[in-house]
């Protein structure tokens, strides 16, 4: 019997040291803070914890843009009847001063035997004022389907704030050759705006050149209503 006792004991003193080491190697060192498993962290997210912002006109050397250019369709063009003479508009929010040298536009489809003249873009500030334009760029849009920048006559500072790119086109040519890029649609562009600050809206009828004002208030959406959509704009 007494044997029996002594050869328990040994087996739990065997036992409890068996555990007693199986804990200490789990178990972190005192004063040490104890390490993940195999599974790394993750990354922090990039600018600073904002999260991916998706493309950015800076990605591309731009200063700004109405939307990604990987998003843009065809636009197209309506008839010179339709649209000559006509200012369209398209919005753009600048959330940074820069200094504004090029408007780029989307050219998509030529009409070679088109006959233009009279074709500006410019820019109009949140007053409907003038701030910029380019020479007639009637040439360029008989040339070269691509996007390409277009100066302004003379650069400016552009403060933070609301701005519209402004089109005017003039001249004869067939209504599907001539075509433009775009980021939005007809309608659906302006869900939720309202005159002055639709996103695309048409202004003025008869003009062979941008006015140094507008009343944003007179903005339109009969035209684009008809499938005239929101041309895609950069700048730089």
């Amino acid at each position: 019997m007494r044997t029996r006792t002594t050869t328990t004991t040994g087996l739990v003193t065997a036992l409890a040291l068996v555990f007693a080491l199986a804990g200490c190697s789990t178990a972190p060192d005192e004063g040490r803070t104890a390490t993940a498993g195999p599974t790394a962290s993750a990354p922090a997210a990039p600018g600073g914890g904002n999260g991916f912002e998706g493309p950015l006109p800076q990605d591309q050397n731009l200063l700004a843009w109405t939307g990604d250019p990987n998003d843009a369709g065809h636009v197209t063009a309506q008839s010179s009847a339709g649209v000559g003479g006509r200012i369209t508009l398209v919005r753009i929010v600048l959330r940074e001063q820069i200094t504004w040298s090029n408007i780029w536009l989307g050219l998509a489809g030529l009409d070679t035997n088109a006959q233009l003249s009279n074709c500006y873009l410019g820019v109009y500030d949140a007053k409907g004022t003038l701030v910029g334009s380019t020479a007639d760029i009637s040439p360029q849009l008989m040339t070269d389907a691509i996007a390409k920048p277009l100066p302004l006559a003379k650069p400016f500072t552009a403060a933070p704030g609301t701005y519209f790119i402004a089109l005017l086109l003039n001249g004869n040519w067939a209504t599907n050759a001539l075509t433009l890029k775009s980021t939005g649609a007809g309608i659906s562009v302006n869900a939720g705006l309202t005159p002055p600050n639709l996103r695309y809206s048409s202004i003025l009828t008869g003009q062979t050149s941008l006015p140094a004002t507008v009343n944003l208030g007179e903005q339109s959406t009969a035209t684009i209503n008809t499938g005239w959509a929101s041309q895609w704009y950069a700048v730089s």
